[in-house]
């Protein structure tokens, strides 16, 4: 139990640059199109679409969630905010890469904007557990939101501040989502790409507070 205990503590840490995993020179394998709409998972993409990266767990179910959206034009799942240069999933979830799963979302802000994208994430997980999401533990696991502009950065900022205070009037704790400039983006393997789609029974971990997110500047419907 002991040794139990102090592997699932290590997870819980991120590495550092030195201890990290060294990875890889070459990407990995991954599918060349969307498994649901058939688009391309790399692009190239129209003009006037933005892309935003969000970690919320496993990023199985939390990929689903973002390519059911209408005005979502295209999702992938990957690896991101870590050391390790093209990680493998093997890899990440021993938590010494330093990475957490997350869905590179690509919209199309004349049909979504990026506020509505912050509600679906913020409402669809809870940000508050630090290393882990439910009983998936480990840094991969953590809340993230990886901005792509300085507007997207602050949009995201300033609806934490607004969630948190939500939160802790329903008895929560403060929000732990690692919130930054986006860091390289690895592509997930072929298997993982639309994972729900292809295993439409397949694990999804998925479970919101209950607690709804006023967005700053958005007024409620």
């Amino acid at each position: 139990m002991f040794f139990l205990g102090d592997l699932l503590n290590k997870k819980q840490t991120m590495p550092t640059p030195e201890s990290a995993l060294r990875g890889r020179d070459a990407p990995l394998p991954t599918a060349r199109v969307h498994d649901v709409n058939g688009r391309p998972l790399k692009g190239p993409y129209p003009g006037g679409l933005e892309t935003a990266y969000f970690g919320m767990g496993c990023f199985w179910g939390a990929e689903r969630l973002f390519w059911q959206t209408p005005g979502v034009w295209v999702t992938a799942v990957g690896y991101q905010g870590g050391y390790t240069p093209n990680p493998t999933y093997p890899e990440t979830c021993t938590g010494m890469t330093g990475h957490a799963e997350v869905v590179k979302v690509v919209y199309d802000p004349a049909e979504v904007s990026f506020a509505d994208l912050l509600k679906i994430f913020w409402e669809s997980h809870d940000p508050t557990q630090g290393m882990r999401q439910g009983n998936d533990v480990g840094t991969t696991y953590r809340s993230t939101i990886y901005a792509t502009t300085a507007e997207q950065l602050d949009q995201a900022l300033a609806s934490r501040d607004a969630y948190e205070r939500e939160l802790r009037r329903a008895g929560r704790g403060k929000v732990t989502t690692e919130i930054a400039q986006a860091p390289e983006f690895y592509y997930a393997e072929t298997e993982h790409q639309q994972y729900l789609s292809k295993n439409p029974g397949g694990y999804c971990g998925l479970r919101g507070t209950g607690v709804s997110c006023p967005i700053p500047g958005v007024a409620a419907e």
